[in-house]
């Protein structure tokens, strides 16, 4: 069984009494939340493993939560919220959400995003030295990337375009986040230009293009790499 402890922050008493049973099940401990300032107390002082988040808080936005944990914390926080705007979904990431699943939401889709979360803070950023997705291996030691011993030749900067997918394996990275940590800050807002790369990447490192399965498409707010299998 689980042992991590997972902190809920939502002020619907039905979502509580809906995720505490679940998430226990699953072999998880579960503090509880309702507001912005019982979250950071209950960061500071009961050492969880992750955050599910809910935006829409009484007291503050979720983001503002978001903003301040980040300032002294790596803990792993999924976003869990009504809001659908993928403006609202862009900004919680960009501000150091690890993920964001929309109310409705099913109780597995959740988990696994729970333990995506907690496999990335475990690896602490860090990607394995040989790395193995769909049949492409990528050695970031040698910089080198192969499909069936066959190599793929990669421009630089598509190279580092899949790197900085693999060191977020299982998350999503906003555009901006790429773009900025590929091209620069003067290419933030390039967004034709980033799925032009995208393009070209999946052109060499997809089995099919046309039905990517290792760099998948965030409708309107990023990419997201699968994860190693």
């Amino acid at each position: 069984m689980n042992q991590s402890r997972i902190l809920v922050v939502d002020d619907e008493p039905q979502i509580q009494r809906f995720l505490k049973p679940s998430l226990s099940a699953a072999g998880y401990e579960v503090v509880e939340a309702a507001t912005g300032a019982e979250a950071l107390k209950a960061v500071a002082t009961q050492a969880p493993d992750l955050v599910i988040l809910d935006l829409g808080l009484p007291d503050m936005d979720g983001k503002e939560v978001i903003a301040s944990l980040r300032g002294w914390s790596d803990i792993p926080i999924v976003i869990l919220s009504a809001r659908d705007r993928e403006s609202e979904k862009i900004a919680a990431l960009d501000l150091g959400a690890d993920d964001y699943i929309e109310k409705p939401f099913g109780v597995g889709e959740l988990t696994a995003r729970i333990r995506t979360a907690l496999r990335h803070r475990g690896r602490k950023d860090a990607i394995p030295t040989i790395m193995e997705i769909d049949g492409l291996t990528i050695d970031p030691v040698k910089r080198l990337v192969s499909r069936g011993g066959e190599m793929v030749h990669l421009t630089p900067k598509e190279y580092d375009l899949l790197l900085l997918l693999a060191r977020h394996a299982g998350r999503v990275v906003t555009h901006r986040t790429l773009l900025t940590s590929v091209w620069g800050p003067a290419h933030g807002d390039d967004l034709h230009y980033l799925r032009v790369f995208i393009g070209q990447l999946r052109q060499k490192i997809e089995r099919d293009p046309t039905q990517p399965r290792i760099v998948r498409t965030e409708p309107g707010v990023g990419y997201r790499m699968a994860e190693q299998e």
